[in-house]
Order: structure tokens, then sequence, then C-alpha cells
């Protein structure tokens, strides 16, 4: 995606208006967003000499236009300076594999506008396509022999054969029977009935048909219709091909009214174990996930392991065969319950959860070469921790923990690999034995341009509650900090609401640095309802949305004015977005102490929320349904659009005009009754942009946010000498 807009334009502008943006070399700019660089998909060498990976980036062309980058590159593990690129930075990569013999990669680029499985041969040569899908592919895995590869391809509803065995949810209708439709669809121009408006019925229906083949107007009868920029009234479904590599035959072995993913080979062949949603009920209504074997002789499915209230799910073997490891969750209270990993036999015996007295969300779980323990990550406490848990005994040790955070991970017999964030750097390779003793670290992509940065390092406070309750919270100075000099500070919240934040946490490394170097101090907690601290601590905020995490964050603000003596306790500001968007604008509506606030992409009228967002969800997970008996009165509560008259400090509201997640009805609800009221409100809306802008958004609107931030926050701020 290229932009076409000069970046040097927009930090001209700021840096001319506002002295605080001036550039310096010793500070972390805001265009430094530009210069990251974070790595992925690590895949240790069959000789365990190399490590390949995904390098992302961001590439300025000769035009100042940017673009996003993801390349395939290989590091030796004794020399940190042998990185180098294994593909082209012309085009992306979204995923690879390595063949069993270690000799290719199987990975997905683009070809004529469709995703499609290349071959790269590591000891030299071109890559090569090998599919022609006319549909998009994803998640290539080799055959255990090396001489197939498993893929998936997405099928629109209308492309599939049959009937589903669930029922269809357009009143009064039978599926399939829109005259027309298919073929409309598909792009061809026979028309089995002609189209009229005042025909009999069936050729008024053939008319309607022939309208809504081509989205115009989208008709809707699924629950689940917003995507995350655009509306979604077709379902789609996943399903899984073969592609031999000698005859270069495709073979769909999947097929239905059901998503077939997170597959895996069998270690003879001979089946295939994947994940898919319950197909007894339609994919809108449940997130029932079960494990179904999918055997290659005949293609006969069926389900191999689900259980009861479970989502489970993404099969992986244990090198020797003995076991596979499993991903689940137990769904009765989704938004609280921990994801767990567990193991079960081929046969189908022998399932237990391994991690469920660890009590925090896991996932990304690999085997040992041994096949006698699991690794694998989550959140927890402020960092990103990598653990190890033993098949016998489920015994759980906790091999990288502190406040880092471990992004992606490998191991082999004798290595380990990883990328890590670290309080000095947002990501880097390291290597070290399987229980990371001796880590080295293996890549330079970040240090040449962080070597004379300025790096504001938080400090580690936790704040006991009334009702008992501990609150991690970190403390970060103003870059250049002067003794007896009170700053400004910003109090930054985290969205979710079970996100959360620490110095291992990769994605806020850039916008808390920005700000520390702008001369302002940060302070950010996790509060009740947060990742990362298990089940009792993120279930704190059911139908408590507004004021337990608002008294969290305050009482951290408050204690860490209690531990520093440069904190201007008036000039405070407050900012977050998504959950922090609300929680943001509930602060001000209820609290009048800081300077001015930045509520982001949020959500402020619960009952309003659950008819747009597709993030819905959330209301009847935390609250209940509106018409329960008290809940409307419990989301009226705690919508801050009620106490939008108690608003007096300056807000700055923003929104992506194709957010679906949270809705932009939310943020225009927000700003029209403060401007009605006379309050000092400015509305901020880009154009193109979903949820995701402050992540992965055009960069030079990345930019432009983090610098409206400072610009607008500066508007009110006083910087002392």
């Amino acid at each position: 995606m290229k932009i076409r807009i000069s970046l040097i334009l927009i930090l001209s502008l700021f840096w001319s208006l506002y002295p605080v943006l001036a550039q310096n070399s010793e500070l972390v700019n805001i265009g430094d967003l530009t210069k990251i660089v974070s790595t992925d998909n690590h895949t240790l060498t069959k000789d365990g000499k190399s490590v390949l990976y995904l390098k992302r980036f961001i590439e300025m062309a000769s035009d100042d236009q940017y673009t996003y980058k993801s390349q395939l590159w290989v590091s030796d593990l004794n020399d940190s300076q042998s990185g180098k690129p294994l593909t082209s930075s012309e085009y992306n990569i979204s995923s690879f594999e390595l063949s069993p013999d270690g000799k290719h990669v199987a990975f997905i680029r683009s070809k004529d506008g469709k995703n499609q499985v290349w071959i790269l041969p590591l000891e030299g040569g071109e890559s090569q396509v090998l599919t022609s899908e006319k549909l998009n592919v994803s998640s290539p895995i080799w055959s255990p022999d090396g001489k197939k590869i498993l893929y998936n391809t997405t099928h629109p509803i209308w492309s599939i054969e049959g009937n589903p065995e669930w029922e269809i949810q357009r009143p009064g209708r039978a599926y399939g029977d829109e005259p027309n439709y298919k073929a409309i669809k598909e792009g061809f121009a026979k028309e089995e009935i002609k189209p009229n408006p005042d025909g009999n019925l069936e050729e008024l229906r053939a008319f309607l048909a022939k309208n809504a083949g081509k989205n115009d107007p989208k008709v809707i009868d699924r629950l689940n219709f917003l995507g995350e920029t655009d509306l979604s009234p077709d379902l789609y479904f996943s399903h899984l091909n073969i592609i031999d590599l000698d005859t270069r035959e495709a073979q769909k072995i999947t097929s239905g009214f059901q998503s077939f993913f997170g597959a895996n080979w069998s270690p003879d062949g001979t089946y295939i174990l994947a994940s898919s949603l319950k197909n007894t009920e339609h994919p809108d209504l449940t997130n029932h996930t079960e494990i179904w074997k999918i055997n290659l002789s005949n293609l006969s499915a069926e389900i191999f392991f689900s259980l009861e209230n479970h989502r489970v799910g993404n099969p992986a073997f244990s090198p020797d065969g003995k076991w596979i490891a499993i991903g689940g969750q137990n769904m009765e209270e989704p938004s609280y319950n921990m994801s767990m990993i567990g193991i079960i036999r081929p046969d189908g015996s022998g399932f237990k959860w391994l991690t469920e007295s660890l009590d925090r969300s896991v996932g990304n779980p690999k085997w040992s070469q041994d096949g006698q323990s699991i690794y694998f990550t989550g959140a927890n406490q402020g960092g990103f921790t990598l653990w190890r848990a033993q098949i016998n005994n489920s015994k759980i040790d906790p091999i990288i923990s502190g406040p880092v955070g471990v992004t992606s991970f490998d191991l082999d017999q004798k290595n380990l690999v990883y990328a890590l964030t670290k309080i000095e750097n947002p990501s880097e390779i390291y290597v070290g034995d399987i229980n990371n003793r001796n880590p080295k670290q293996i890549s330079r992509f970040n240090e040449p341009w962080l070597k004379d940065k300025i790096i504001s390092k938080p400090t580690a406070h936790q704040l006991l509650t009334e009702d008992g309750l501990t609150i991690d919270y970190w403390v970060m100075e103003p870059v250049n900090k002067k003794p007896g000099v009170k700053y400004p500070t910003i109090l930054n919240m985290h969205g979710g609401p079970s996100a959360m934040w620490g110095p291992g946490e990769f994605s806020m490394w850039h916008e808390f640095q920005a700000m520390a170097a702008k001369g302002y101090g940060l302070v950010y907690a996790n509060p009740r309802g947060s990742g990362g601290y298990g089940k009792a601590f993120q279930k704190e905020n059911f139908q408590n949305w507004g004021d337990g995490p608002a008294a969290d964050v305050l009482g951290a603000l408050d204690e860490a004015q209690n531990q520093v003596d440069w904190i201007d306790k008036e000039q405070l500001f407050l900012t977050g977005g998504s959950y922090a968007g609300y929680l943001t604008a509930w602060i001000v509506g209820h609290d009048h102490r800081f300077k001015a606030a930045f509520a982001q992409r949020g959500v402020y009228e619960l009952t309003f929320f659950m008819g747009e967002g597709n993030a819905w969800r959330l209301v009847p997970n935390h609250f209940g349904y509106p018409w329960e008996e008290g809940i409307k009165e419990i989301l009226d509560y705690n919508s801050p659009q009620t106490y939008v008259q108690n608003i007096q400090t300056p807000l700055l509201i923003k929104h992506g005009d194709l957010d679906l997640r949270t809705g932009v009805r939310q943020s225009e609800l927000l700003y029209k009754s403060l401007k009605i009221l006379g309050k000092p409100v400015e509305y901020v809306r880009y154009p193109g942009e979903g949820h995701e802008l402050s992540r992965s958004g055009a960069v030079h609107r990345r930019i432009d946010r983090i610098a409206r931030i400072i610009e607008f926050f500066e508007r009110y701020a006083e910087h002392k000498k």
C-alpha cells in the first residue's frame, strides 16, 4: 500500500508551529516510527546453524511514499552480522514453512492479485509459483515426506453446493432459492429467469437477486454482518487443499458449509487434523470449535475431539508422534476464562489440560525435540513470558520472564531462538540453549538508529486498592529531566479491556518514548480487567467498566505523584484508545483534574454499541443483554454518554472513517453532544482507516495521530525551565 502524501510536509508543519516537536538527534522522534524493525515466524534450519524469519519494516520510496514490507530473511546463529534477505522487498511474504529436509521454503506471495503458494530452494535458485487458485491461498504446511503441501482457500457461501445442516437465517426463504443468484455472483451472464420487477414472483425475485448479486443493495440476514472496514453480508468458509509437488495437481479435500483451519498432517501422512467450527450451528451463532480428522484415503471427515462448552483446536503432533498438543478455552465465560494448552493421544485417549493451574491466557505451543515438554507464551504482569510445561506431571517453569516480551520463538535439541522486546530496544533476535542459558543477541536491526538515542526507562510500582486488588503501574521520566523542575505528565491507558501493558509490550514502545522525548512524563497501569493477571482479576470489571478501572488508573497516578517529585499536578493529561477511549470519556465526565484529554476510537453509549460495532459481544459478555432485567440500567450507568453534560476537560476525539469494530457513530454522538453543550471539543476523522490505525494504518496517518496528540496537549501545557 503506497501512501501518496509527503511525510516531510506533515512533520515540517508540526515542527514549525510547535517548538516541542523540534528534531533532536538524541531524542526518539515521532518520525522514528518508520525506522522500527520487528521479526516473527522464527524457524531454525535443520542443521541448527541458522534461523529463518520474516523481517517486517517500513520502506520509503524516493517520492516520500511509505509502504509496509514483510521479507524472508536468514541469520547465522553465531554471527550477528550475517543476516541477509532471501526474497525481494518488491513483494511481501505473509507466511512460510521450511520443508522436512530443510532444502526448500514454501511461502505465500501474491500473483495476479491472488495469494498463492510459492517455493524457494535454499541452496540457490529462483522462487517458483506452485498454485494457481482463483481464490486466496494461505497457511502452507509440508507433508512429512516433503512431497505435498497442504494449504487453505476461502470460499463464499454461494459457491458451495448443497444445503447446510444449520438453519438459514433469512425469514421465509430457503437457501439457494434466489434465481440466477449463483450465476450472477460468479460473473456469468446466463440468466435462467428473466428479471422483471413487474413480472411474476419468480421474475420479481430474479430482479431482486440480480441487484443483490451486484451488492446493490447488500442484503443482510446474518448476525455478524460487520467486518473491520466494510459490511460482510456473505458467509465465507475456509477449506483445505493438497498439491502434489511432482504432478502439480491440486485437490480440495474438505467441503461443505463449515470452515477448516489450523491444520496439521499426521506423522505417517495418512490423515489431517484440523480445527472447525461446530458445523451443526450457524457460524455466527457459535464459538464452539472442534478438532476434525480428514482421512486422505477416501476424504471422509469426522470429529476427532470435542469438549462440551469449550473451543478446542490447532492440533500439533509431538516429534515422536505419541501426543498432540491442542489449544482451547471454556466458552461459558469467554471474556474471562483463560485460553489453555492441553494434550491428547492420537487415538483420542489421555486428554488433559497442561496449563489450567497457571491461570494465564497462553498460546503458540511448540514441542521440545524429545517430545517430553511444550514451550508456550502468554501475557504475564507487564511482560510476555515464555514457559515450559512437562507433559508427564504438568509442571510449569518460566524460561524467559520479567519486564520483557517474547513475541515469537523456535527451538530444536540445542537452541532456543526468539524475538525479544526490551525497554532499550523494541525488537531483536536472541539465541540461547533450550533453558535460555547464555543468551546472545544475533540481530542488530534497531541498534543503529537507537545508538545515539536517549531512552526513558520505566520504573515499576504497585497500588493496593481499597477493595484489596494489587494494580501494577509504571512511571516514565521525561527525557533530559532536570532536578527541581516539574513536568507535564500523561496518563496513558490501554484498551481491550483485557489488554495488558508493560515494559515487555511491543506496540506502545515508540509512542511512550516519543512522548517522553517531547518533555512529558508518563504513567500507565494495568487496571482491573487487564489480561496477564488471571481470571479473578480480569473478571473484576464485570458490569463495572467505569468506576473500578477508573479508580485504579487514577489511584496509580496519585501514587506516582507521591513516589516522584517531578510530576506537575497542575499539568496532567489523559489519553487511551478503544476501551481506553471509553475510559477517557468516563473519567473526564467524573473527574476534572486533567488539562486536556484525547479519546481515541472509543465507545461511549453501551446499548448503542451492541447494535453498531462488530465487537458487540463485549456487551452481553461483560454486562448482559439490555432487555434482561436490570441490565439496561447498568449499561446506562456505565455509559460515558450519560455524563456528557459533566465534561469540562478540553477533549479531542478521534475515529477512523471505516472503523466497524467500535463504530464511528459512537464518537459522532459524543462530539455532537459536547458541541451542543458548548464544551471545548475537537473531532478528527481519518479517511480509509479502521480500528487498527495506530498499529497498522497508513504510515503518514499513524505519524499524524501521535503528532496530533502532542499538539493538542501542547495547547494547554506549560513546560517550565
